[in-house]
Formats: structure tokens, sequence, C-alpha cells
């Protein structure tokens, strides 16, 4: 399995991804890179001739470049262990002794609809120890003005399944970032997210948090601003080239944590808009 680069990050969330043949999406001023093979990221976003992603030539590791769907769960999952209906599950750990950010993100996804302002990516959630359940993960991308719409699907196949959705977008360093959470959930020694959120820290963040209102990142002369129809947002901004903004539809282990279950045939849903402002256009 190591030889083959892209099923070497199946079991290590460190290993380079290449990005493979890249489906373009363009309308007005926005430019959108799909990487379809590359777990159907998003490998750049331009919009007015500002890139506002680390490519992989920036950042080679599966984990760290472009903006990728996280399911069917989202952030580290405790020793890559959870409990549904009184059995125990171990899923292959691809991040030391956690397993990270679900499979989505580095297997390859087929290409559906398109058209020069949007596609549509479908993803079979396999039945073995990387996840045992199957289902069948879908979304969606939709460029418009000076806006981008991404939307996130799964669905249970035959089996009942716990399910947490997630965004993740690697944005090159903001000069600016707004942002007003109402709560932070902590972290123990191992950086694994426990509950109940508290009140919000001081950063740099690595963190979950509650917040309702439009978060926004400034850089060179553009404002953008990120919205999503949950109130969980994870923020890493301890990386000096990057800042992280992951829109989720509950926390890091939310397995262990507080599960959403899906009986069979039962679907979850995440939206996530991304939204620019010229600065100097009022």
């Amino acid at each position: 399995m190591a030889a083959d680069p892209a099923r070497a990050a199946w079991d290590d969330a460190m290993a380079p991804m290449p990005p493979g043949p890249l489906c373009r999406l363009r309308h007005g001023p926005l430019e959108v890179a799909l990487a379809p093979e590359a777990g159907g990221r998003l490998a750049q976003i331009r919009f007015a001739g500002v890139d506002w992603l680390l490519g992989p030539e920036e950042a080679p590791a599966t984990i760290a470049w472009g903006c990728y769907p996280m399911l069917p769960w989202a952030g580290r999952l405790r020793g890559g262990r959870f409990e549904l209906g009184g059995r125990s599950h171990q899923l292959r750990r691809n991040f030391g002794a956690h397993a990270i950010h679900g499979i989505g993100y580095s297997r390859p996804w087929e290409v559906g609809a398109r058209d020069p302002r949007q596609a549509r990516l479908s993803l079979s959630l396999p039945r073995d120890d990387y996840w045992p359940f199957g289902g069948i993960a879908t979304q969606s991308v939709t460029l418009g003005d000076a806006s981008l719409q991404l939307a996130l699907s799964v669905q249970a196949g035959d089996h009942a399944m716990p399910v947490t959705l997630g965004w993740h977008p690697w944005f090159r360093k903001p000069e600016r970032l707004l942002f007003a959470p109402e709560a932070m959930y902590p972290r123990d020694a191992s950086g694994i997210t426990t509950a109940p959120p508290g009140a919000p820290g001081l950063g740099p963040w690595d963190d979950c948090f509650i917040a309702h209102d439009t978060i926004v990142l400034e850089r060179e002369g553009q404002r953008l601003g990120l919205r999503a129809d949950t109130d969980h947002w994870v923020v890493y901004d301890g990386d000096p080239s990057a800042t992280c903004v992951e829109p989720q539809t509950g926390p890091p282990d939310a397995f262990n944590l507080a599960p959403r279950v899906l009986s069979p045939g039962q679907r979850v849903d995440l939206a996530f808009e991304l939204s620019w402002r010229l600065e100097h256009s009022g």
C-alpha cells in the first residue's frame, strides 16, 4: 500500500497527496479548481486574482492543503474508537494514536453533473475496517457572482451509523480574523476535545467553538465572509502561513461526546457559504 501515494494517505494523514487532474469552474471574478482524485477537495479558490487556499506545492501532506470535506467524522476521533448500540468499533488510526477527519478527504470522488459554474461529486463509503457501515456522500460546488456555495451530505445505507460532517479550508494567512465566539470546548492534555463548552479562551487556537455570527477574513484588499447552517466551528490559527475556519455539524470526537446517529436511509446535510467583498467597494 505504501508504494501507492494515494492509498498511503488512507493510513497516514501526513502522507503526500498529489492533486491529480483538476476540474476548473469559473464565473465572473471567481475561479475554483477541484481535485476529485485528491479527496474531492477544492485545490484552489481565486477571487479577483487573489488565491485564498494553500496548495499542495506549499503543504503537500494530505491533511494540510486546499479545502476538503470531512466525513463521516470531523476532527480527531479519540483512539479511533467509539461505541454504537452497545458494540465497540475500532477504526484505522491515521494521525498518531487517533483517527482524524474521516475518510472522504483521502479517497477519489466521482464527478457527476458539471457545467462552467457548478459541479456535483459523489463517494460510496466502504464497509471495512476504515468504515464498517457503508453509505453514500455527495457534495456540490456552485459559483455565484461573488460567492461560493458548498453543500455536503451523507446518507446511511442499510445500517444505522453515526455521522459528523465538516469542511476544512486551509486559508492563506489573513491580515485579520474577525471572530466573536460565544463558547469554546475545552481540550484535555492529549489535545482531544472534551465537554461541556465554556467561556472562550485566548488564541492561538486549535479549538472548537459555538458561534452564530458571520466570520470574516481580510486579506489583500478583500473581505471574505463565512457562514454555515451550523453553530460549531473549529478554528486553527497556530500555523504562520494559514488559518483554518471549519464548519462542522458537531464537535471533534463527536462519536464519543454527542453522537448523531442516522437510521438506515436517513441523511444529514451541511451548507457552507463563502462570500467576497472588495474593501474599497464600500
